[in-house]
């Protein structure tokens, strides 16, 4: 969207082309009012944006959320707050009359699955993320999020090659649970090999130590995946993907890629095939002319504290620090940079 707003207002047509195959109206968040029109001015701050990270899987797999983020863009329309919610999050999750689903208590990235089937043995992703919102909803008291944005992950990796790669801050000593040095993944052990070991990879391993780097798209998606062996988990991966969030908005707007017609365009054709976006009756292009005014410089990556929630000795998932209660209310009254004045331990580092 940053792309699209501030560097080629000029070519609406041709991002027109692309859009298309993003835009989703009405799939994610739900359709606009009846005969409600919208123009491009009518989207204004304060903005809530609710993404979600999935691998690919075909429409006969129910979908899972392994990374989900909620871009907060306050009234003033000039910076961007980024937080991410745990994957593994113990919460409720509400019933959704689309499935006959009748509401259960799990972890959140599993909303999306008790929300996607459609009969069949089938599964529409954009129908799973309907209730993961609503579940989100619950947690922060964001009822109507603006927007709403499913990333394929096996397309994302399409986007950072078209890029020629990403230059990221690796911010502590990274071991790759799934891949080699060479990139190959590791074999699974033999009494692995049928599942049911949480660490089922053996031999060497690819390591990505503390620096900055320019990584391929490989290194970059694997890095950014990492949870196992690190000092908190999934709470270091959630601050990894914000990292590598904001790593790419600064390569798309590089002179490298921007300059770069060849090279512009295969971000487009890889953006088309792995996002799918809902506007709220605002198409992509119409979000990034609205946001051209916000550049990287203005990201701000926000990071919410927890820990593992255990019944007697029973691991059940993650729960949020009560002190979280406090941060989303800023959210909801768009005072998050005056929260984080007063809370400075929640600003996550950039790397």
């Amino acid at each position: 969207m940053t792309v699209s707003g501030g560097v080629l207002v000029s070519g609406q047509a041709l991002l027109a082309r692309y859009s298309g195959k993003i835009d989703a109206p009405g799939t994610l968040i739900g359709d606009p009012a009846p005969g409600a029109t919208k123009e491009p001015a009518d989207i204004k701050g304060p903005i809530d944006i609710l993404l979600a990270g999935i691998d690919p899987r075909d429409d006969s797999q129910a979908p899972r959320s392994d990374s989900i983020i909620v871009a907060h863009i306050p009234a003033t329309m000039d910076q961007v707050f980024l937080f991410s919610i745990p994957r593994d999050l113990y919460v409720e999750i509400p019933a959704f009359d689309k499935t006959g689903f009748n509401g259960t208590t799990a972890k959140i990235n599993s909303a999306m699955s008790f929300g996607s089937a459609v009969g069949g043995g089938k599964h529409d992703v954009g129908q799973g993320f309907q209730l993961l919102a609503e579940t989100v909803g619950g947690v922060t008291g964001i009822r109507d999020f603006d927007a709403g944005a499913i990333i394929n992950f096996g397309g994302f990796k399409k986007i950072v090659e078209a890029m020629g790669g990403v230059t990221m801050t690796i911010d502590q000593t990274v071991k790759s649970e799934h891949l080699q040095p060479d990139g190959k993944t590791r074999p699974k052990s033999a009494g692995c090999a049928a599942g049911g070991c949480d660490h089922p990879y053996v031999g060497p391993q690819k390591i990505y130590k503390k620096g900055t780097y320019h990584l391929q798209a490989w290194e970059a998606l694997d890095y950014v995946r990492q949870r196992y062996g690190l000092p908190n988990g999934d709470y270091d991966r959630q601050r990894h993907q914000q990292q590598f969030i904001k790593a790419m908005a600064e390569q798309a707007m590089s002179k490298d890629v921007v300059t770069d017609p060849t090279k512009l365009l295969k971000v487009l054709d890889a953006a088309g095939g792995s996002l799918t976006f809902d506007g709220g009756g605002n198409s992509v292009v119409d979000w990034g002319m609205a946001l051209q005014g916000i550049n990287t410089g203005d990201m701000t990556l926000v990071k919410l504290p927890g820990g593992g929630l255990f019944d007697n000795g029973r691991y059940l998932g993650e729960q949020l620090s009560p002190s979280t209660g406090e941060f989303f209310q800023a959210v909801r009254e768009d005072r998050i940079g005056a929260f984080l004045l007063d809370h400075p331990e929640y600003a996550a580092a950039d790397g």
